[in-house]
């Protein structure tokens, strides 16, 4: 007797089934491979700032002091800012541990741009838009690069200096026309740090790597506010809060603090935070780098300072 043979295959319920258990599992694995991706850039990040922290020690080493902070520029003139070539006025600490971090060719071409052109460093220095890796986190999806800033043609960092603890105190250790030895670091160079994170801002105005003036206040248009904002960054900045013109509006003074932020608030271009999840990285003046989360906000003065006498040994 034969009987009739059945259909092998799945029904639509056990389809269904299987679909269901597939979503499930990549419900689960995303949020994963998400902490995977989100630790790889973190630690690639801190290896950056390691490696500038190092260039810095390099730069020591030659020079017997660390960067400026920011290169000051020539005296106004009626048809600007008038820049000596070979001066390398206008130029970041960034710009100047260029050799130090494999970017000697880079620098060659910046300098010998610098010493031909009397004029703004990025008017236009070709190295201005040249983006350096180690210069921008991983975790910022964003090319940082913008071809209409002012006109030009502009790369960006995540990393500003430490000028100490804000409102132009310049008692950190790279600030405009700093010129700090290790040894002025009477802090210590593991209390006190060197550089820290900050996002570029959304309209990508501030945070250029290679050069850059600061915020504008109409109160001290000369030399601008000093490099703050786009290569070096004070604990508190309160005065850089206020300043309507290049935020776009006026901040309260509680942005001045470290703590979250986001890329769409423009005051929040006015401390330091990071893309990481609660905190950001701080390199140190010995070189060693840490994640410092937001509750060391009170002891934020204290690791930016280099001579108060504060030296922060509670950083949680």
């Amino acid at each position: 007797m034969r009987y009739p043979s059945r259909r092998s295959g799945f029904t639509l319920i056990e389809l269904l089934v299987v679909i269901a258990i597939i979503a499930i599992l990549i419900g689960l694995l995303l949020p994963a491979v998400q902490k995977v991706r989100a630790a790889a850039a973190r630690a690639q990040c801190q290896n950056n700032m390691k490696q500038m922290a190092l260039a810095g020690h390099s730069f020591h080493d030659t020079y017997k002091k660390l960067p400026k902070g920011l290169v000051p520029y020539g005296p106004p003139t009626f048809s600007g800012f008038f820049n000596t070539p070979g001066g390398h006025q206008g130029w970041s600490w960034m710009a100047q541990i260029l050799p130090y971090v494999e970017q000697q060719t880079l620098y060659r071409l910046a300098d010998n741009y610098d010493k031909t052109v009397s004029d703004y460093p990025w008017n236009p220095n070709p190295a201005l838009a040249l983006p350096v890796p180690i210069y921008a986190c991983p975790s910022d999806d964003r090319s940082l690069i913008a071809t209409d800033v002012f006109g030009l043609k502009v790369a960006f960092t995540s990393y500003l200096g430490n000028a100490g603890s804000g409102n132009n105190a310049n008692d950190g250790v790279l600030f405009w026309n700093s010129t700090i030895r290790l040894t002025d670091i009477r802090d210590g160079t593991s209390n006190t740090v060197f550089a820290g994170e900050r996002p570029p801002s959304q309209d990508l105005n501030f945070g250029w790597w290679f050069a850059g003036a600061g915020y504008y206040s109409p109160a001290n248009p000369y030399p601008g506010q000093q490099g703050v904002g786009d290569v070096v960054l004070g604990a508190h900045e309160t005065n850089y809060t206020q300043d309507s013109g290049d935020i776009g509006k006026s901040c309260s003074a509680a942005y001045a603090n470290f703590q979250p932020g986001k890329l769409t608030e423009p005051c929040d271009q006015t401390h330091f935070w990071s893309l990481h999840d609660g905190g950001a990285n701080f390199c140190f003046s010995d070189g060693s780098v840490r994640f410092l989360s937001y509750v060391n906000n009170n002891v934020l003065t204290a690791i930016c300072t280099r001579n108060a006498g504060d030296q922060a040994n509670t950083i949680e």
